[in-house]
């Protein structure tokens, strides 16, 4: 994904990502203009959504992994950083979770805040790393959806299991969702090739690199096209708490973690990218489904989209 490659040098990384996430978040602009002036319709946004969250995103995670030459890079130290940052701020809510309830914050609307917490918008942290060190940021980028996705999908099920309002999910259609997770199979797809990669058709590794290419701008588009500014109320103690953990603690939480297991360079920086970036517009549509709060999960999701363009800086320069 040569494409994606920067001009300079490490040492000029602070101008190099703002003009990344600015234009990230140009393109996430783009997707909300077209999403309001009805440019694209509601109904063909889902079709964009579903070809992206099935078919481009994986093609770009298997593409990364299978090329990467993974024994050069880090990929058990930064892995155990982001899990333990999860399973760290995930842990803070659950014991908050009776101080939550007295402040009144009911069930459902706790699992939105959970979510709001622990789970990560891919899109923009993989368009991010792309833009800022190319192949290797995107490789490494990757290594974070192969650590982080599969604990994220257990815990954000059990969570809403157990606190929403909703029928609970099956034991089987638990695992079933976990297994066909985009994001899972297309992890084990690219590890498994990687093993294998000069055995590969080249037509076969540019067929993937295409479709790779595609996912990070029309995964930016989609990720505009779910916000929803109207629905955005006052931020109250559910969105206050849903930030801080997420685009604070979380981010804080990695490099702490980083930082024990001596993860260092571009690899610290993707770790504090990956738990800096705003929670997953899936979010959404877990909640909707399995009887969370979806409209707070909704407003969560904007307000954190919005904020990140000031935190995610912040967060690398002061900790990256």
């Amino acid at each position: 994904m040569e494409a994606f490659v920067p001009s300079g040098h490490f040492h000029e990384f602070p101008p190099v990502m703002l003009d990344s996430l600015i234009a990230v978040f140009l393109v996430i602009a783009t997707g909300w203009f077209l999403k309001v002036r009805e440019i694209v319709s509601p109904a063909h946004w889902i079709g964009v959504e579903r070809l992206t969250y099935q078919v481009l995103f994986p093609a770009v995670v298997i593409y990364t992994l299978a090329m990467a030459n993974l024994g050069d890079l880090p990929v058990l130290a930064m892995g155990f950083s982001l899990v333990l940052a999860i399973l760290s701020v995930a842990a803070l809510l659950l014991l908050a979770r009776p101080l939550l309830a007295r402040a009144g914050i009911d069930g459902p609307a706790f699992t939105s805040i959970f979510q709001g917490s622990v789970r990560w918008n891919t899109f923009v942290a993989l368009a991010l790393a792309s833009g800022l060190q190319g192949r290797t940021g995107a490789t490494l980028m990757a290594i974070a959806v192969a650590s982080m996705i599969p604990l994220l999908n257990v815990i954000c099920v059990l969570v809403l299991a157990r606190f929403a309002n909703g029928k609970p999910m099956s034991t089987s259609a638990t695992i079933r969702s976990i297994l066909y997770n985009p994001f899972i199979w297309s992890s084990a797809v690219g590890l498994t090739l990687n093993q294998v990669q000069w055995a590969m058709p080249t037509a076969f590794i540019g067929y993937l690199d295409v479709l790779g290419r595609a996912s990070l701008g029309i995964g930016l588009l989609v990720v505009g096209a779910g916000l929803d500014l109207k629905r955005l109320a006052r931020p109250n103690l559910a969105h206050g708490v849903a930030v801080l953990l997420k685009l604070v603690a979380m981010p804080l939480a990695a490099w702490l973690f980083a930082g024990l297991f001596g993860v260092t360079g571009p690899a610290l920086t993707m770790t504090i990218i990956a738990g800096a970036v705003p929670t997953a517009t899936a979010a959404y549509f877990l909640a909707r489904d399995l009887g969370g709060d979806a409209p707070l999960m909704a407003e969560i999701t904007t307000l954190q989209t919005l904020l990140a363009l000031a935190t995610i800086p912040v967060a690398v320069l002061l900790l990256g």
